[in-house]
């Protein structure tokens, strides 16, 4: 089997499965906008401020022959963004919105398939709103079409999300991927329907899949991976009446379950400590500009900040009521920081409760509160929660992670 894998912005899973590809001899091509390797101009021009973006598109040297990129697209959409030129990156219909820079590379990847074909490729391997227009083209080629839904199916996500909407009117406007348009949403359906195999990284991904209107390809879960676990962790608990660290990652919007946390914050002001990390989603919610007035906010850091912060905080509360995986979760398990996190995140594949980390219901406040006033009352087993998972977080590496898929990629 021979594999050609694409993805626009790159992340960890992306870098992972690519790199377990090409392991297992199976990685017929790589594709994106900007990879950054030792010495090309990605690369030097990271060294530069306004540039520093392309250090988070580092990739191993081994996969630059199998590179091709088409930057421009989300050149523009990184220009457009500093510059303040909203209508240019604005959902969906802007030139350098998200969705035209998954488009403009979808395309290219597309237009690329039948020389790839003529040249051993069998299969194509692409992510959510990045596959529409190479699978396609794949069918015609007979060639296999590989499908990763990095987060829950659409129709579940506004079924449960418009429960939020009601029940927590003020934070409505915070919901913005409810905005999708109804072309974009029969797009996401067609590429599921196209899928010969579909993979997501947690179980409740795959149950979110029981609402699509139809039959679909084979879906299998093979969760992520945890970054390498901090060298050393230090807990400075102290006493019972001493604030209690929490830390939040995200992005700022109810889908992260940020009301119920700040709700419970506010009522547990006087014990606990919280720091927030993540870009708001909207400026039009008095209600989240009300709530971070109040605590520690800051907007954006660079990714090895975050992971010393984690390692500054007792606990990383992450109560998101949809999410396909939650790559902060691992994050702050490898540096020793467990994590309170819900049933709607991969926290049920990676948490044992109570052991490593604690599970509460998605979209309790009361269940989030009895969780951290629980430890408020004994933090003293903090230390140990943190110790066992950051264990947990040794056993499973992102190099697993490429094993796993290409093993299952190979057995089709």
């Amino acid at each position: 089997m021979k594999v050609i894998i694409s993805h626009p912005t790159g992340n960890a899973f992306f870098r992972a499965a690519a790199l377990g590809l090409y392991k297992a001899n199976m990685l017929a091509g790589f594709r994106t906008t900007v990879a950054t390797f030792p010495g090309n101009v990605f690369d030097k021009l990271s060294t530069f401020g306004p540039f520093a973006e392309f250090n988070r598109r580092h990739y191993d040297p081994a996969l630059a022959p199998y590179t091709k990129v088409w930057p421009w697209h989300e050149l523009g959409r990184f220009a457009a963004t500093k510059a303040g030129f909203k209508n240019l990156v604005k959902h969906e219909t802007g030139i350098f919105s998200v969705d035209g820079v998954y488009q403009n590379l979808d395309k290219r990847v597309a237009k690329s398939l039948k020389q790839l074909s003529a040249e051993g490729t069998n299969a194509v391997y692409a992510y959510e709103d990045g596959a529409i227009f190479s699978f396609r083209e794949a069918k015609k080629l007979q060639l296999k079409c590989l499908y990763d839904l990095p987060i829950g199916y659409w129709r579940a996500s506004k079924r449960l999300l418009e429960i939020e909407s009601e029940r927590w009117p003020e934070w409505a406007a915070t919901l913005t991927g409810l905005e999708d348009s109804k072309e974009k949403l029969e797009r996401k359906d067609e590429e599921l329907r196209l899928a010969d195999k579909i993979f997501v990284a947690s179980q409740f991904t795959a149950n979110t899949l029981k609402d699509y209107p139809g039959k679909l390809a084979p879906v299998e879960v093979i969760p992520y991976a945890f970054p390498p676990v901090a060298s050393s962790r230090n807990y400075d608990l102290g006493s019972v009446s001493k604030p209690l660290k929490l830390l939040f990652v995200g992005g700022l919007s109810q889908r992260k379950g940020i009301a119920d946390l700040f709700a419970v914050a506010d009522k547990l002001k006087n014990h606990v400590e919280l720091t927030v990390i993540g870009k708001k989603s909207t400026d039009l919610c008095p209600a989240l500009n009300a709530a971070l007035a109040k605590y520690r906010w800051i907007p954006s850091l660079p990714h090895h900040k975050i992971l010393e912060l984690m390692r500054e905080h007792d606990v990383l509360v992450f109560p998101s009521l949809f999410e396909g995986f939650g790559l902060v979760i691992t994050e702050s398990m490898s540096q020793g920081t467990p994590v309170i996190t819900t049933d709607r995140t991969a926290g049920p594949d990676l948490i044992k409760h109570g052991e490593n980390g604690w599970l509460v219901e998605a979209g309790s406040t009361e269940a989030l509160q009895k969780s951290i006033e629980e430890l408020l009352s004994k933090k003293s087993i903090i230390a140990e929660i943190g110790r066992q998972a950051m264990d947990t977080a040794s056993k499973r590496t992102w190099e697993v992670y490429g094993i796993e898929l290409a093993k299952s990629i190979n057995k089709l």
